[in-house]
């Protein structure tokens, strides 16, 4: 993984209002320059992060976590089980997922996940590590990976929003290059 700026490290953990663990790089940002979505290492601290990419920008994780409450995921999850070409692409999805993942792993990582067990976490589950594929976890996973890559369900969820970046002059991660956190700006 490419090494991350000093600058976009304060503005992921800014973001995230915490420091992100694990390794990361950026994997795509917004119109305005900031980290949106990152790509993280497979391990964590020595155990399995199945989650790839991770939505950082917060404008999207606020808009997404609002489809969220509102009941989007079971009903994306009933469009999914009625819909043979959206489930057909949705597998296909976390194969590029999981093959993606599998990339980052090398020999070493590999052999020491075998070993303690724990290949089966990341080289067998799906998008954002989810074994059973008729469910889709969270909606942010789905964004950050269609951002990244290609997913027919962060797709729809992108869609129904009514924009997939703040505007210029409301630049959020803007202003996390001062001092305010995640907790501060989501209030």
């Amino acid at each position: 993984m490419e090494r991350v700026s000093l600058d976009d490290r304060r503005v992921i953990e800014r973001q995230l209002g915490r420091e992100p663990r694990g390794a990361f790089s950026v994997a795509v940002r917004c119109p305005h320059g900031h980290p949106q979505v990152l790509r993280v290492a497979p391990l964590v601290d020595g155990r399995p992060f199945p989650t790839l990419y991770w939505l950082s920008c917060p404008f999207l994780g606020r808009a997404v976590g609002s489809l969220e409450s509102q009941g989007w995921v079971g009903r994306l999850e009933r469009r999914v089980a009625d819909d043979p070409e959206l489930r057909l692409a949705l597998s296909r999805a976390h194969e590029e997922y999981i093959a993606a993942r599998e990339e980052l792993l090398t020999p070493e990582l590999r052999r020491t996940s075998a070993v303690a067990g724990q290949i089966g976490g990341l080289v067998g589950r799906g998008i954002g590590g989810i074994s059973d594929r008729r469910r889709l976890k969270c909606l942010h996973v789905h964004v950050a990976h269609a951002l990244a890559g290609t997913n027919p369900v962060g797709e729809i969820v992108l869609e129904m929003l009514s924009a997939r970046a703040c505007s210029p002059k409301d630049a959020i991660c803007s202003s996390l290059v001062g001092e305010r956190s995640r907790s501060q700006i989501n209030r």
